[in-house]
């Protein structure tokens, strides 16, 4: 552990002090080859918690499409740019200047990749000022990951339930606000889990065990587990069967919310309001005319909709639409620098980290999160630095700087 802490907080740093303890002969406790995360992440993983998180959905088409999108775009460098400092990072997004442009994708029932799950990603987050998106399909309570977060920036996403349960909703979002999470993020392509071969060649389900994984929020909800014990005549603990069982069929209700339903949540809520899940010009242009905040393109990472479009080409043309209107963040393929300053470059002003991530979570808990986190704030930084770009704003950073190889 003090081989890393001595560098946090600043990824260039980090390269330097790692190349000062190889001068002692001694090497990191982590690869910095991006590309290799997943392979050594897979063999440390049960087959259930590698078929969930490696998983997409049917063929995978569509998360292929995601990586490959970024080969069709290359950083064109430019020479004799004279510079006296490295890149600046900072970004300014909902109202907010944060020192980088990256954060932590929500991602659920993180306890099945490491027992510390949650809690190490938000001290992790915590520590490289990276802000951390807490997942309703959380493996651990929402009052104890914003603690382990502290001053950290914490944003929440809601799986969203149905109008039927508009009381659970509201008791979530008080919840959210009363810990600290300041931005909403709602997911939108999720109402029911997607066709997932390998989890269903495992027979895995995480939300419907007999445990805490995946269902810390609501059984900690005071609203679902009066919900509960009404429906049920039991209280959550003397049956965590059919208690998980409940709190999934709430949260993925199986049928989608509509446009005028948005108002519900700006009636909870006064903090900003991000959509995720936004592939379609015609979705986001509704989005900016309802005066939504932010939007992430995103298609989940492949994981929900196969044979579908690749985030980045929806990024294109989304951006084109209404770049200028609202704020855009970007989802979905995110592996090295280079793939998050073109995701930049294109329009996008914050790009979610959520694969890698959960790989360095497998790795080395909150050291291995930290480790990645830095290394792609590392890379990106060298990246921008060597095409002679001086900070990730839209003035210097945009379509001037790509090239499209497609």
């Amino acid at each position: 552990m003090e081989y890393l802490e001595t560098s946090a907080g600043s990824p260039l740093q980090y390269m330097a002090d790692v190349y000062g303890h190889g001068l002692k002969y001694e090497r990191p406790p982590f690869t910095f080859q991006s590309n290799n995360w997943e392979a050594l992440a897979r063999d440390r993983m049960s087959q259930d918690s590698l078929g969930y998180v490696c998983g997409s959905a049917s063929t995978g088409e569509t998360d292929r499409k995601n990586r490959a999108a970024f080969q069709k775009w290359s950083l064109v460098p430019r020479r004799l740019v004279k510079t006296t400092s490295y890149p600046r990072l900072d970004t300014h997004l909902l109202g907010q200047n944060f020192p980088s442009p990256i954060a932590i994708a929500p991602v659920g029932v993180q306890r099945i990749f490491n027992p510390d799950g949650e809690i190490a990603a938000a001290k992790a987050a915590a520590r490289e000022k990276v802000p951390y998106i807490y997942s309703t399909a959380a493996a651990t309570s929402m009052e104890d990951v914003a603690k382990a977060n502290g001053n950290g920036v914490r944003w929440y996403q809601l799986y969203w339930p149905s109008n039927e349960h508009n009381d659970l909703t509201a008791s979530l979002l008080k919840r959210a606000k009363s810990n600290g999470f300041s931005a909403l993020f709602v997911t939108l392509d999720t109402y029911k889990l997607g066709w997932r071969p390998s989890d269903l060649d495992n027979a895995y389900n995480p939300f419907l065990r007999s445990d805490s994984i995946g269902t810390a929020l609501g059984f900690s909800d005071p609203v679902f587990r009066s919900h509960f014990k009404a429906k049920h005549g039991k209280e959550v603990e003397d049956d965590l069967h059919d208690a998980a069982s409940e709190w999934a069929g709430l949260i993925f209700p199986g049928f989608s919310h509509g446009w005028e339903d948005i108002a519900f949540l700006r009636k909870h809520w006064d903090g900003p309001i991000v959509l995720k899940g936004i592939q379609s010009v015609q979705d986001a242009k509704m989005a900016a005319e309802l005066g939504i905040e932010g939007i992430v393109v995103s298609n989940h990472g492949g994981r929900q909709q196969d044979g579908g479009p690749a985030s980045l080409d929806c990024l294109v043309k989304i951006v084109e639409a209404v770049g200028k209107e609202i704020d855009i963040l970007f989802d979905s393929g995110i592996r090295c620098g280079s793939d998050i300053a073109k995701a930049m470059a294109i329009g996008a002003k914050m790009v979610l980290i959520g694969r890698p991530y959960i790989y360095g979570l497998v790795l080395g808990g909150e050291e291995g999160v930290g480790h990645v986190l830095r290394s792609l704030l590392g890379d990106l930084t060298m990246n921008l630095h060597l095409a002679g770009i001086p900070s990730v704003s839209q003035e210097d950073l945009n379509k001037e700087c790509l090239e499209y190889d497609g």
